[in-house]
């Protein structure tokens, strides 16, 4: 590893941070990544990140990643019924969850380090439930996050896709990237065999509320399936277009 990963403890969340190659090398400023489920997105892919960030095929970022305590409760907007017998109800305490995030945990990040603050360059990225509540953060903070990637988003969720058309979202100076596995659900008998669809359903309302298809991005991949490996192939690209590595990096905070 040529970055620093940070293992911690904030206000009772496990989080972990990395810092990028160049971070003691000089001053600069760097954009910000916060994902779900600790941050196994980056940890789990972090040789080809850092080989990419090396190469300069992809910018340097700080990621950081929040363990959850219970993620059906965290990563869900509203409580819903569970969908599979035997297991817990949704606790939908995904607002408090988003408001710690945005109003505790960066701000500590902005202090402590070197980061850049504006929307352009804080991005909230997940997959499955994660990518349902970094959608619903693109809803609740438009002045926080500027860039949004909803790997293989739960848009299936109760609910979720009737608040889409009802609720205003912000899109000037914003990037959505979106993806979903083509065989996703075909194995399932509950709401989630709908991924597919509600995904599709999902990006089309975005493109109704004024996204181009220039700053919102859809891919259905073929033969992918809704898991753990096809969730890590396809981050390093949600980052490449989510963060064009033309675009000029601002070392202001």
């Amino acid at each position: 590893m040529k970055g620093t990963l940070i293992l911690t403890a904030f206000m009772s969340s496990e989080i972990c941070i990395y810092l990028p190659p160049s971070y003691d090398m000089h001053e600069e400023h760097f954009p910000v990544v916060y994902l779900h489920d600790g941050g196994y997105l980056f940890r789990d892919c972090l040789s080809e990140l850092e080989e990419m960030m090396i190469e300069k095929e992809l910018r340097e970022f700080i990621f950081v990643g929040i363990k959850p305590d219970n993620r059906n409760d965290e990563y869900s907007p509203w409580f819903a019924k569970a969908i599979t017998a035997g297991f817990s109800d949704f606790g939908g305490q995904g607002a408090q969850y988003l408001a710690f995030l945005v109003k505790e945990l960066k701000p500590y990040i902005d202090e402590k380090y070197r980061t850049i603050r504006n929307p352009e360059n804080t991005a909230i990225a997940g997959a499955s439930l994660g990518g349902l509540i970094s959608m619903y953060a693109a809803y609740l903070y438009p002045g926080v996050f500027g860039r949004i990637a909803s790997i293989s988003g739960s848009f299936w969720y109760a609910g979720f896709i009737a608040f889409m058309r009802s609720a205003d979202i912000v899109h000037l100076g914003r990037r959505i990237y979106m993806d979903v596995g083509s065989l996703e659900g075909t194995r399932k008998d509950n709401e989630q065999r709908n991924m597919v669809a509600k995904n599709q359903e999902a990006y089309g309302i975005l493109l109704d509320k004024g996204f181009s298809r220039e700053y919102c991005q859809f891919v259905t991949h073929e033969g992918g399936d809704h898991g753990h490996s096809f969730f890590l192939k396809r981050f390093p690209t949600a980052l490449q277009w989510l963060f064009p590595i033309k675009m000029i990096s601002c070392s202001r905070r």
